[in-house]
This record gives structure tokens, sequence and C-alpha cells, in this order.
């Protein structure tokens, strides 16, 4: 029997679907499928316009969150991050379209430089990049006050029609989201620069001996999450008329969960980002039904909680290795 040619073996590797994404997917369709069922209000044209927006922000921090994860680090800088860009660009114009371009760059000047310190505390001091991304986030939630006090501010028309303009009935943020993550996707999938991204991620000793620069990589990876995550900072400052101050309070754990979800694992390695986009559109509609079902903010918070745990569950264990038998000597559940 003769083996199939080189190129056929390469198209079908490339057709095949992670088992993250296969895990989203099903769980996204089987939740619409509820929702229409059980609430169907939260599936109407106006809930789901409403949704799409905030879905594809969260599906741009969650692509931040997957490139940080892939190197074994967790991000929660993500609050700082997205809430300064909020206030720069909202208070930066002042309701003046003319200042809105230079607001908008002064933010990504500020994304790219966050990242710097994020990698430089991390690779260079060594520190936990918990405990060094709380310490940034601490440090642009200073900022962030000495700008604006904690009071919101109008956005510019000038943002709110670029973000808010509709092209075949959806949102410009929505095509932001999708833009996103199909660049993330081909940069990851499709690249050598991926390929020697995820191998760092897997095995920073490894990827050093064969003579990849591992810093590089690693710094990389928080200065690009910080540039998603301005991105999504801007498009909030549009899509919402008058933002808060701490608009990126809602966006941390969740930018982990879909990033768990979509079964990118957190000791690092290989990534799904297409997958973590999907689970920013499942989170947002699993908010939405239980919105529309009368359930308080603080259940909402406990069901994407118990998400996130599932999804560890799902992938962290391996559950075929894992065999219980039932002995009548000790009465107990032994694992062989």
């Amino acid at each position: 029997m003769s083996t199939p040619p080189v190129r056929e073996l390469k198209r079908s590797a490339r057709l095949q679907i992670s088992r993250g994404m296969k895990t989203v997917l099903g769980a996204t369709i089987l939740l619409y499928i509820a929702s229409a069922l059980l609430a169907p209000t939260s599936v109407s044209k106006i809930a789901q316009l409403g949704m799409l927006p905030f879905a594809a922000c969260l599906a741009i921090i969650g692509l931040g969150q997957t490139l940080v994860v892939q190197q074994g680090g967790i991000d929660l800088s993500v609050a700082g991050a997205v809430s300064l860009t909020v206030v720069i660009v909202t208070w930066g114009p002042d309701r003046n379209d003319d200042r809105l371009i230079p607001a908008v760059a002064a933010a990504f000047v500020a994304a790219i430089i966050t990242g710097l310190i994020n990698g430089f505390l991390i690779t260079k001091t060594k520190l936990n990049s918990i405990v060094a991304t709380l310490g940034v986030n601490a440090l642009l939630y200073g900022v962030m006050m000495a700008l604006s006090g904690g009071s919101p501010r109008r956005t510019t028309d000038r943002l709110s029609n670029f973000t808010n303009d509709k092209i075949l009935g959806l949102p410009h943020s929505v095509y932001f989201g999708i833009i996103a993550t199909i660049i993330v996707t081909i940069l990851l999938k499709r690249t050598v620069f991926g390929r020697r991204f995820e191998a760092v991620g897997a095995n920073p000793r490894a990827a050093y001996a064969t003579g990849l620069k591992v810093v590089r990589y690693q710094i990389g990876a928080y200065v690009c999450a910080q540039l998603l995550y301005c991105t999504a900072g801007v498009i909030l400052g549009g899509v919402i008329s008058q933002p808060t101050a701490y608009q990126g309070d809602d966006y941390v754990l969740p930018s982990v969960a879909i990033v768990v979800l979509g079964g990118t694992s957190l000791l690092g390695g290989r990534g799904f980002p297409a997958a973590s986009a999907l689970g920013a559109l499942f989170l947002k509609q699993l908010d939405m039904f239980v919105l529309s079902l009368g359930v308080p903010y603080g259940v909402r918070t406990i069901v994407i909680s118990l998400a996130l745990m599932l999804g560890i569950a799902l992938y962290a264990v391996n559950w075929k290795s894992v065999n219980f038998s039932f002995k009548k000597e000790d009465r107990q559940l032994q694992p062989i």
C-alpha cells in the first residue's frame, strides 16, 4: 500500500482542528441553543449587536493573554492597561476630534513602555510574572488616577462613529476582533517566528541551546500583549459613550478563562489564539444568558469562575491515565 504524498500530509495537518477549538465551538453552539430555548431575548438582534463589540474587545485582550501564557506567564496588568488606554483616548482629546490621533498614539507608546517594563522585570530580575504584572498594574492605576482623578469623560464623536458604524450589519469593532484574531493566528501558526515563539515557551533552555534569543521572544510577548490590550482599550473608549476610569477591571479573570478554555496550557508552549477568541464569544454570550435569566452579578462572576475551573480540569488533567477501582479491604477509591 503506497504512502500518501508529503504535500497531502501537510495539507491534512493544516486542516486539523485543535481540541480546544472543538470544545469551545461545541460549547458555544449548545449555549446558543439553550439561550434560544430558555432566554430568547439574549439572542435577539438588539442583544447580539450590543454584546458582540464587548466580545470582540475581550477576544483581542484574550489574544494578548494567550501570548503571555504561551511563555509560561500570566499578565495581571490587563486591568490597568485597558483602563489607562480608555482614560488617555477620552481625557486627552476632551471631546475634540482633532486631538484624537495624538491621544491614540500616546496610548500605544504607553503600551510599549508597559510591555518593556513587564518583560524586563520577568526576564532580567527573575520576578514571578504574577508578582511583576500585579505591581505594574498598580503603577498603571496610579498614572491613570493622576491623569483623570478617577472621573469619567465622554468619548469623541469621531472615535464613537469609527467603532460603532456598521458594515454588513456588524459594527467596526467586531471586524477589529476578527482581523486581530486572523493576524495573530497566522503569525503563530504559519510563520517561522511563530514556531520559534512556541518552542521558547515550551522549553526555554532547549530553545537557548539551539541559538534562539529567548529573552527577546519573552519580552516581545509582553510588548505584543500590551499592544493588543491597548487596541481593545481604544475600541472600548469608542463603544461606550462615557466609559469609567476602571473600565479594564472586568477583563482580568475572563481573559485568563478564555485562554484556558481555548486549550492553551498554563505551563507554556503551544497556543490556540482562534480558540481563545471564540472563548470570548462563549463567555459574553454566557453572561448575556444568565443576565436574561435575572441572575445577580455575583452569581455571574461565579459562573465565569466555574468555567475557568472546568477548562483547567479539561486540559490539565489526563483523564485517560486516571482509573479508579473500589477495594473491599479498605473501602477507599484508589487510582491505579
